[in-house]
């Protein structure tokens, strides 16, 4: 593994997934591997059982990935840290209150209108896999935020206490902390790598998301 990226989902992430792939870091592993990727069929029945709480070779899980980041893999950053110990570590990370009403909008948005049945079918867009909701669930819903999403106040101490433990755990020189305007730098610099003349990928905001999966853009 060349990256493990350890923070929250809606802070970047797909376009650090294409970010690191453009540094020669790829492919990275991202929960939209587990909806449309080619790998999805190989790779969903491990996080199935991570999911469960079953023992799993990360080495196995991640064979064929060369970074990961995002949920499904950021919920087990403490097994991933430990498991590949010469990886650098990213922390990707956002204020508080951006992030919470991206996820407000898009991922929570999104359970809701699956299981109000809200979210019409369409033939151009893969639906995830039953198998992959129960993953979401227990991994975050349940896992990461404990139940408590529409607690604000208990979800904006839980985000700072992760990222301190995260900041208390990996040693410095094995940290990179990366926040969305950061662009090229700090990522080629942890892969002692060049950072490119081009733009940095933006892709996949609140909008993309929701039009993704079938609901309104918002004004």
């Amino acid at each position: 593994m060349k990256v493990i990226g350890v923070g929250f989902g809606r802070t970047g992430t797909m376009s650090l997934k294409q970010a690191l792939a453009d540094l020669g870091a790829g492919p990275c592993f991202h929960m939209i591997d587990l909806i449309m990727g080619e790998r999805k069929v190989r790779d969903l029945p491990y996080w199935v059982r991570i999911a469960d709480g079953e023992p799993v070779d990360w080495n196995e899980v991640f064979d064929g990935w060369n970074a990961t980041v995002d949920w499904p893999a950021a919920s087990k950053w403490r097994e991933l840290v430990a498991a590949f110990p010469d990886a650098p570590v990213l922390l990707n990370v956002r204020e508080f209150d951006g992030w919470y009403a991206s996820c407000a909008n898009t991922i929570r948005a999104v359970k809701l209108a699956a299981q109000a049945g809200e979210l019409e079918p369409d033939a151009n867009r893969e639906e995830p896999a039953p198998e992959l909701w129960g993953v979401i669930e227990r991994l975050i819903w349940e896992g990461d935020f404990q139940g408590r999403f529409e607690d604000r106040a208990w979800m904006r101490t839980m985000y700072d206490e992760r990222i301190e433990e995260i900041r208390a755990t990996v040693p410095a020189e094995r940290l990179t902390v990366w926040s969305i305007g950061d662009g090229w730098q700090p990522l080629a610099d942890m892969l002692g790598v060049a950072a490119p003349p081009t733009p940095f990928p933006r892709l996949h905001d609140t909008n993309d998301f929701r039009v993704e999966f079938g609901l309104p853009a918002l004004a």
